[in-house]
């Protein structure tokens, strides 16, 4: 395997990213405690839209995968994340992509839109909705569970960051992750045409075809798919190359 391109910010931060040359760049951005690998590869969208003769980037955000693991929960922040894609473009010297985000990597991407709106074409964003879901969990019940394994009455904090510990996440950058982007928004410029997509058996994005009328954006539900399952969803992949191009 070849090695990783590296972006590096200006704080010393550096973005790993990988990059399949092709017309039109897409910029695929990751969830929380996943990879781009895991993410976009497994699940076959590196090889779909390469297929389709578009370039593919896809970077590591910070505190996952190959990019550095920053501890503080400032460096997490949503502008902080969006300006790591910055500097991958910077580094690319691309002037604007197209982006597929999902889950957490939804709220990067719309904080990129924010963030450097005349970088980003058309955004589409998975898995993701106007609840941020970091800001329901208790932060204390968090900390515990990251830094001395107490389990905490809330089953969701213990699926989610279970999962990622026993995948072998940092742990100091996996909380400051949560803290730095608790209570991140969705907004995306009214110039930037989005395209929301979310599985029907996914709690996560609860609220987003709504959020989708009343924003004037389209919306694709996927019957049964789950926040797990809904990006090896061939209608998923169709219909975000379809609204890209």
């Amino acid at each position: 395997m070849s090695a990783p391109h590296v972006a590096r910010r200006l704080d010393g931060v550096r973005v790993a990213y990988d990059v399949v040359p092709g017309d039109r760049p897409v910029l695929l951005v990751h969830g929380f405690a996943s990879t781009a690998a895991d993410t976009w590869g497994v699940t076959g969208w590196v090889a779909f839209l390469a297929d389709a003769g578009r370039g593919v980037i896809t970077p590591d955000l910070r505190g996952h995968g190959r990019s550095d693991a920053p501890q503080r929960a400032a460096e997490y922040a949503p502008r902080q994340m969006a300006a790591d894609l910055v500097a991958v473009l910077d580094d690319l010297e691309l002037e604007q992509v197209d982006v597929i985000a999902y889950s957490l990597g939804s709220r990067v991407a719309a904080a990129l839109t924010r963030l450097a709106p005349e970088r980003v074409r058309r955004v589409v964003l998975g898995g993701a909705g106007p609840i941020e879901h970091f800001a329901t969990w208790d932060p204390a019940a968090v900390e515990r569970f990251v830094t001395d394994g107490q389990l905490p009455n809330d089953p969701t904090i213990a699926a989610v960051l279970g999962a990622a510990i026993a995948g072998g996440a940092n742990r100091p950058a996996l909380l400051a992750c949560v803290q730095g982007m608790t209570g991140s928004v969705l907004d995306v410029p009214a110039g930037i045409p989005r395209f929301y997509v979310a599985g029907s058996a996914d709690p996560i994005p609860e609220g987003v075809a709504e959020l989708a009328r009343t924003v004037g954006a389209e919306y694709l539900g996927l019957p049964g798919r789950t926040h797990m399952n809904a990006l090896g969803s061939r209608a998923f992949k169709v219909a975000a190359l379809d609204f890209l191009t």
